[in-house]
């Protein structure tokens, strides 16, 4: 029992930051906020032959899926149900990773879970059961490596998307989008649509979303925070901007976060 991850080398390096396998007893609490992140993620669920999610919101809405489920990028907050994750597996894909490997728009995948049948048919099923009969993590993980390299579709982005992904990776996180759609001899437009049938969400959000999560790294590494001078090392105007833009991806304030956050800066437990 336990987590372990594998991190792949080519060609899945360019497309995937993580792969991972969980297997833990169940949380002392039922529910988690989990955080926006710019990257889709493919879940695995072999504990429950179901997913469940929950809007972050008064209505705590629950939307069911299947067991095997590519979703996101996220633009906001949801909240999981840690009764499911018991024995669950994952892929952790890097900005615009799971438009190369599915070939699908990734507009498509912002905020919600595409069951992966429907993406690559029986053989999601069989990968499943492949799963559920490996006993060892470090298994899981090979058999899951080999499912995915088998199934890319490309493993290039469109060269000036590649290219911005990299430059905007780089802090300050707020740098301005023209320079770049300049530098690639695009027009703003025809970046732009490029831009968001890869990366799934338009290239002013994703700095954004660059930048909180920029602030929610470094938040989690320390003991307190000094949230006027986060605010402007990452740029934003002043501490009720950074607040505001908490609220909007986080659902929470900056202090509510130091408040509740747990082992994993990207989980909040709830009740």
């Amino acid at each position: 029992m336990g987590f372990q991850y594998y991190l792949p080398g080519p060609p899945l390096d360019k497309l995937i930051a993580k792969v991972w396998d969980w297997d833990m007893p169940p949380a002392a609490h039922r529910h988690e906020r989990v955080l926006p992140q710019p990257g889709a993620q493919l879940i695995i669920n072999l504990h429950e032959d179901e997913t469940r999610v929950y809007t972050d919101d008064a209505a705590r809405r629950c939307i069911r899926s299947s067991a095997c489920v590519l979703g996101g990028p996220t633009l906001r907050s949801e909240i999981i149900d840690t009764a499911e994750q018991i024995r669950v597996m994952g892929v952790v894909f890097r900005p615009g990773g799971a438009h190369a490997l599915t070939g699908e728009d990734a507009t498509t995948l912002i905020g919600r879970d595409v069951d992966l049948g429907d993406l690559f048919g029986p053989a999601a099923a069989l990968l499943r059961e492949q799963l559920l009969e490996t006993p060892a993590p470090r298994g899981r993980l090979r058999l899951l490596t080999r499912w995915l390299v088998r199934r890319l579709h490309s493993t290039a982005l469109h060269p000036a998307i590649a290219y911005a992904l990299d430059r905007l990776a780089d802090p300050p996180q707020v740098q301005r989008i023209a320079p770049l759609v300049r530098e690639a001899g695009l027009s703003e437009r025809r970046f732009g649509m490029l831009f968001q049938r890869q990366v799934g969400m338009r290239p002013k959000h994703y700095t954004r979303l660059l930048r909180f999560r920029a602030v929610v790294d470094h938040a989690a590494a320390q003991s307190a925070v000094n949230w006027s001078q986060v605010a402007a090392d990452g740029g934003y105007f002043d501490q009720a901007h950074l607040t505001h833009e908490f609220r909007h991806f986080a659902g929470v304030t900056p202090t509510a976060f130091m408040a509740a956050r747990g082992p994993y800066s990207n989980h909040l437990p709830l009740d």
